[in-house]
């Protein structure tokens, strides 16, 4: 028998659950990792999720959590929303709001990514002027490209032209979720390894000063052994299995 969901609590309940998991030391170390702490209360994320399965998913207590503007309530948030259950108008307000990259990958691997819209955030985030707004594109690109187990090679291939055009990007937190996505790309399989070193052999000769960057983050990478035997196993659990 399939256990019934739990109940979630009231918004202001599970504020204050959260608020009972703060740790002043773990508030204080944030900035080290670029992470403001003027909204943050101090709680890790091991907490946050072990208080999200408590929930369950909820949009309307993840909309809630989110409007409180506590740090670790919008990660709580990711958790909690239902995947494709966002309003585009609430979704864009939530970007707009980002201010860190750890909300903006959180919500972009344990939320977004599951969304039947993933793709196509791709592909329009991409072109967005907004630093944080950018690179959810990139981190929604690697989280794809773990997490989406049926879409063909030739689908992520097809985002390379997207993440030549955003190497450009002096800022840093696009720099680095470019790099992210390309390298997550080239571990999903031996054929993306390829494209993927290809790739970042051509961005590694570029004038661009961001895009050698990330061509010589991407080569690093890719080049360990344990990369490709990594994709290699991936593929070989993916294709169909011989009769017997």
């Amino acid at each position: 028998m399939r256990r019934a969901p739990p109940t979630p609590p009231a918004p202001d309940a599970a504020l204050a659950a959260l608020r009972a998991l703060a740790d002043p030391a773990h508030h204080a170390g944030l900035p080290r990792y670029g992470i403001p702490n003027a909204r943050a209360i101090g709680v890790r994320m091991a907490d946050i999720q072990a208080l999200a399965k408590s929930f369950g998913r909820h949009q309307p207590l993840a909309e809630a959590l989110w409007d409180s503007e506590i740090y670790e309530a919008r990660l709580l948030a990711a958790f909690v929303a239902e995947p494709g259950a966002l309003p585009p108008a609430t979704l864009e307000r939530w970007l707009l709001d980002l201010d860190s990259w750890a909300i903006c990958d959180t919500l972009c691997f344990h939320l977004l990514d599951r969304a039947p819209e993933a793709w196509d955030h791709v592909v329009a985030w991409a072109h967005r002027p907004e630093e944080l707004v950018r690179r959810a594109a990139f981190a929604l690109l690697a989280a794809l490209a773990l997490h989406d187990k049926s879409s063909p090679d030739a689908r992520f291939v097809a985002t390379f032209p997207l993440i030549q055009a955003a190497a450009d990007d002096p800022r840093d937190l696009v720099k680095k979720g470019v790099s992210w996505a390309l390298r997550s790309v080239g571990h999903r399989s031996p054929g993306l390894h390829a494209e993927a070193l290809a790739l970042a052999q051509t961005l590694q000769t570029s004038a661009s000063a961001p895009a050698r960057w990330i061509g010589r983050d991407t080569l690093r990478d890719l080049s360990r052994p344990a990369v490709l035997a990594l994709a290699t196993r991936k593929a070989a659990k993916k294709a169909p299995k011989r009769p017997a």
